[in-house]
Formats: structure tokens, C-alpha cells, sequence
């Protein structure tokens, strides 16, 4: 039993290196990620501030309107989505896996956001638990430099994690509904279409 200690203290504490690596990839992914979703909410901010109208009053007879909004908007993904739709509006099959992709590219997205916000505190729990160990023993022999040490890695780790975790939540929150937003205005974009080339069909 002794050795079977011994084995998993020395697995535990060999760990705390990569533990420490790992919680600074994942605050370097964190910060681009603040970053990103910046220049995401401003790109956004821009086009729902011209397309808000256009979505409201939109009719089928205005749908050419609309695709030559999308297509002088160069900068926003959902932009090209629309232009998409647009293209391929004699294909219902076409366009179904147009927003298909489109929503599989949004979850790709919100993964990034999921592992920050899983992999934060996880890292950070085990940030404060592996020096916990080397502290306390210190503090049994009287050493309380090595504690002081030790305490001060776990503290910060675990502040560490919660941040990027935070980070990641936040994101998380905010990606959902701007994407759930993307996501009705091609819906309803594409069931406009589908009017539009039934009513030619019966003309």
C-alpha cells in the first residue's frame, strides 16, 4: 500500500507541469476568443443595423433586393448564406443543405466556447489540488517556503481556470443566440423562396 502511494504522489506531482502548461494554452485561446467575439459583435452590429429592415419588410416579389444586399456584404458570413439560398432557389434539396452546413459550422464554433468552458475549471481544480500535496508536507516538516510556494500555484491556477472557464461560458451564451438569430432569419428566407418558385410553378 505504502508503494501504491508513493506511485500515485510522484503520478500526481509530475502532472502539475502540464497542468500549468495547458492552463496557459487554453488563457492564450481564451483571449484570442475575447478577441474574436469582438470583432464578431461588430460585424454583426453593422449588418442586423441594415438588414433589420430588409428581413422585416421583405416580400417574395423583393427577394432579388435582398440578394443584392447579401451580395455586396463582404465581410458577414451570414451574408454569404443568404447569397447561397439565393443561387440555389430552383433546388429545395440545395438549399436545405445550404443552412445545414451552416448550422453545422455554428456548433463547430460554439465547441471552442464549450472546451474553454469545461476545461477551465477542470484544469484550475487540478491546479489547486496537485500542490496541495508538496504543501502540506511541507507544512508537516516545517518549511513553510515550499507551503508559501505551493499554496501561491494553486492559487493562481485556480483563478486562471475559473477565468478562462468564465470566458467560455460568456461566449458560449452570446454565440447561441446571435446563431439561433442567423439561423431563423435563412429559415425564413428560405420558405420565402420555396413561395416564390411555387407560385411560378403555377403561373
Amino acid at each position: 500500500m505504502q508503494y501504491f502511494d508513493k506511485a500515485l504522489y510522484w503520478l500526481s506531482s509530475g502532472l502539475l507541469i502540464p497542468v500549468i502548461v495547458a492552463v496557459m494554452f487554453f488563457l492564450i485561446r481564451a483571449l484570442f476568443l475575447t478577441g474574436s467575439m469582438y470583432s464578431l459583435y461588430v460585424n454583426r452590429l453593422r449588418f442586423n443595423r441594415k438588414i433589420a429592415i430588409s428581413i422585416r419588410d421583405i416580400r417574395i416579389g423583393s427577394l432579388n433586393d435582398m440578394a443584392g444586399f447579401a451580395a455586396s456584404e463582404k465581410t458577414s458570413p451570414l451574408a454569404g448564406v443568404i447569397l447561397d439560398l439565393y443561387r440555389q432557389e430552383r433546388s429545395a434539396v440545395h438549399r436545405e443543405k445550404i443552412i445545414a452546413d451552416f448550422e453545422l459550422t455554428c456548433e463547430k464554433d460554439l465547441d471552442k466556447s464549450r472546451t474553454l468552458s469545461k476545461m477551465g475549471p477542470i484544469l484550475g481544480l487540478m491546479g489547486t489540488l496537485i500542490p496541495m500535496g508538496p504543501a502540506l508536507a511541507g507544512l508537516a516538516a516545517g518549511d513553510i517556503a515550499t507551503m508559501s510556494q505551493q499554496m501561491q500555484i494553486a492559487f493562481n491556477t485556480t483563478v486562471m481556470g475559473l477565468l478562462i472557464g468564465s470566458i467560455g461560458f460568456l461566449s458560449l451564451q452570446f454565440k447561441q443566440r446571435w446563431y439561433t438569430e442567423d439561423l431563423n432569419k435563412l429559415e425564413f428566407i428560405n420558405d420565402l423562396i420555396s413561395e416564390k418558385c411555387a407560385g411560378e410553378e403555377v403561373l
